[in-house]
């Protein structure tokens, strides 16, 4: 067994919101505990032995509300002290960027070094406080700090190497901007607003549309939106062709659970129909999309690498000039913790690659802003931190799908019907708004255009409509009024090609 304890206002603290929490180990991998809450100390009894670490939603203040973690730590019948632990960790943290990222190398970083090390100084008197209250109120204002300085220093390395990128061209040749269509839209401004902020065009293929009865096939409005693409000379990203999610699944495919070949079956049969239907007209095949944290027919981890493999190898002989696609959902994992019959997301991708599945790139969601797993709020540096993980893989990188709100009024419903209860999946810096939003993405753009593997960045939603799952996620609001956010894009697209507005343009629109 862990356990922390957990003070405020100088005392252990009497409640605490364990939502989302979970316990992980080696590589940050999650495992499976029971965390439960007892007298301001949080016990975590593991199934597995050997250290381990915890993450949970935490405010830090002025920072902002973040899922976030402590270090891995051997178990001992004395608490740990949660808020130095986190703090420990976040400092780690720094020190591994700040090696990987090449940091003392600029002289104009010496100020992140100077602030470093100064912040350092402050958890050193914190591990060394007598008091467990104080050192809790110490770690505090530590972690808070490093989590700023964390994210000043994430954006540095990104107007680095975005600059770089930009010198070279490759940020003109190579990076593209899109967003995913609403298919029930029809209206010309809604399609005016998609051509103006939209390099590409993302349109999605939920299964349980497009054959909503067995060999019964409805494609009348993928064929609207493809068709409307070609004509507009905007490429198609297409798919996701295969996805256990209960929002893309028939319904009627759960009576083969049981049956895992006639389930293949099944499978091979709708993608080698969609793909036939639209080989030509497709540049990017989302193919396989978060099998590895959606597993309801509990698969064996042998069975989904099978499909993965097997969707490929078929999108590639249908479609041979298109690029194939692997998108992660969830990318830290957390639902690993709750569902073992799944496989923690890298760990999944690395699997592919060494296996040999025949793809091009990897897709990577980053939802953030609602209290479901894999969509708790992030900082930067934890962001920037998981890009870097795919470098290791040698395969470019979409970002298929962005999006944080721009309120946190919850009068909308989510993708599973349920009330959107914005506030409490975190915050960044403040209470969500439409300028946080626009900020976000300015800063979220720049770290993911950034990265040289990094071909391709995607918003969730072009405008706000019922059942999303961000809630007030769209860059226009449902009257195609644009946010900020889509003004912000428009803005930073043309930086990025060189004929308009350059950084920091969030805060200065008006």
């Amino acid at each position: 067994m862990i356990q922390f304890e957990v003070y405020q206002d100088g005392k252990l603290i009497e409640d605490l919101d364990l939502s989302g929490a979970y316990v992980f180990g080696q590589d940050t991998i999650p495992v499976r505990a029971d965390i439960t809450v007892y007298k301001g100390m949080i016990r975590c009894t593991k199934r597995v032995p050997g250290p381990a670490g915890l993450a949970v939603l935490w405010d830090v203040g002025q920072a902002g509300r973040f899922m976030l973690p402590t270090v891995r730590l051997p178990e001992r019948k004395k608490p740990y002290n949660l808020m130095v632990e986190m703090a420990r960790a976040q400092l780690f943290k720094i020190i591994q960027k700040r090696e990987d990222w090449g940091l003392f190398d600029f002289a104009d970083a010496t100020d992140l070094n100077e602030t470093f090390d100064k912040i350092r100084g402050n958890f050193v008197h914190a591990l060394h406080q007598a008091d467990p209250a104080k050192a809790s109120e110490m770690g505090a204002k530590t972690l808070s700090d490093a989590i700023i300085l964390g994210e000043r220093m994430a954006l540095f390395h990104a107007n680095i190497f975005l600059n770089r990128r930009k010198a070279t061209t490759q940020a003109s040749a190579r990076t593209s901007f899109g967003t995913a269509v609403n298919l029930a839209e029809t209206n010309k401004p809604y399609n005016n607003r998609l051509q103006e902020v939209a390099d590409f065009f993302d349109i999605p293929m939920a299964w349980k549309n497009i054959e909503p009865k067995e060999k019964t096939y409805d494609l009348a409005d993928t064929d609207k939106w493809i068709n409307f693409a070609n004509r507009a000379k905007r490429p198609v990203h297409a798919g996701p062709l295969l996805s256990f999610n209960n929002l893309h699944l028939p319904e009627r495919l759960y009576i083969w659970e049981h049956d895992y070949e006639a389930l293949r079956d099944l499978i091979y049969e709708y993608i080698q129909k969609v793909v036939t239907h639209y080989k030509d007209k497709v540049q990017v095949w989302n193919v396989v999309s978060g099998i590895h944290g959606n597993n309801p027919f509990n698969l064996s981890f042998d069975q989904l690498m099978e499909l993965t493999r097997m969707s490929c190898l078929l999108v590639k002989k249908l479609a041979p000039e298109a690029k194939v696609m692997i998108e992660l959902e969830m990318p830290w994992g957390e639902y690993y913790a709750r569902n073992q019959r799944s496989i923690p997301p890298l760990m999944y991708a690395d699997m592919a690659v060494q296996s040999g599945v025949k793809f091009d790139s990897f897709g990577v969601q980053i939802l953030m802003g609602v209290p479901r797993d894999g969509h708790y709020v992030r900082d930067l540096l934890q962001i920037s931190a998981m890009l870097d993980e795919f470098v290791a893989f040698g395969k470019s990188v979409h970002v298929s799908a962005c999006q944080v709100p721009s309120n946190t009024v919850a009068d909308m419903t989510d993708a599973w019907g349920g009330e959107a209860e914005i506030a409490e999946g975190g915050k960044w810096h403040a209470p969500w708004s439409p300028r946080l939003q626009a900020e976000w993405l300015q800063a979220f753009y720049r770290i993911g255009i950034s990265k040289p593997f990094v071909d391709s960045v995607c918003w969730a939603d072009l405008a706000d409509k019922g059942e999303q799952i961000i809630p007030h996620g769209g860059l226009c609001s449902e009257a195609m009024e644009p946010k900020l956010a889509f003004r912000e894009l428009r803005n930073f697209k043309a930086f990025i090609y060189g004929n308009g507005p350059s950084k920091d343009s969030a805060r200065k629109s008006k």
